[in-house]
């Protein structure tokens, strides 16, 4: 039976309101306009710190625009809850250590779910480390991401570093849509593809496949 994340999501919330306790929560965040309606929705529930790990980005330049439109966001929110932020190391060397042998696989499969785990791990790791509540990511308000996949990978983490992982899947209850209306309404830069320099040659294959069709 397939499992409904964001009823089990509501379940946690419910009984956090029934205790009158604010836990804290350590977000894996893959960018500003995903981050977006999960901070909206959480905050009301979380004392929240932003954890930015991305090493699958793979250029410079657009890893730190990305950073600081993440730090504009929680700067501008108004949230009921504190949001903090914390940035992870940026290496990209780590994401091309665990793509090898994957370079050519297509958008949302081996590769990419190795580099969900990679993400998603380090937040297990220093969840525990910080003594966080709980530990989730963004990556599930995508509908290019599958939410049972990271779920899984967020389930087993819990197990294996003892941390409580959050199960989610934000792009239910409308979720992708109001990251959209959000990113509008604060002017947040919104990328056409995930970080590395496979999604982002695979992008530009579309456009040219787009611009060729008219």
């Amino acid at each position: 039976m397939k499992i409904n994340y964001q009823i089990e999501l509501e379940k946690i919330i419910e009984q956090i309101q029934k205790e009158n306790k604010i836990p804290a929560l350590l977000l894996h965040s893959c960018c500003a306009p995903c981050s977006s309606y999960v901070l909206e929705y959480l905050s009301e529930y979380f004392e929240i710190t932003i954890f930015y790990f991305n090493p699958n980005i793979t250029e410079m330049e657009e890893y730190q625009k990305r950073v600081e439109e993440q730090k504009r966001l929680i700067t501008e929110l108004k949230p009921k809850n504190p949001i903090h932020f914390m940035e992870g190391n940026y290496n990209p060397e780590v994401f091309f250590e665990i793509a090898k042998g994957l370079e050519e696989e297509i958008e949302g499969g081996a590769r990419c779910t190795k580099c969900y785990y990679q993400r998603l791990e380090e937040t297990a790791k220093i969840a525990k480390e910080k003594n966080f509540d709980y530990f989730t990511t963004t990556l599930t308000v995508s509908p290019y991401k599958q939410s049972e996949k990271l779920n899984k990978i967020g389930a087993y983490l819990e197990k294996q570093y003892q941390i409580t992982y959050l199960h989610s899947d934000f792009k239910k209850r409308n979720g992708y849509k109001r990251s959209i209306e959000l990113s509008k309404a604060y002017g947040l830069y919104r990328q056409d593809y995930c970080g590395c320099i496979y999604s982002k040659n695979e992008a530009e294959k579309r456009k040219k496949v787009c611009q060729n069709a008219d």
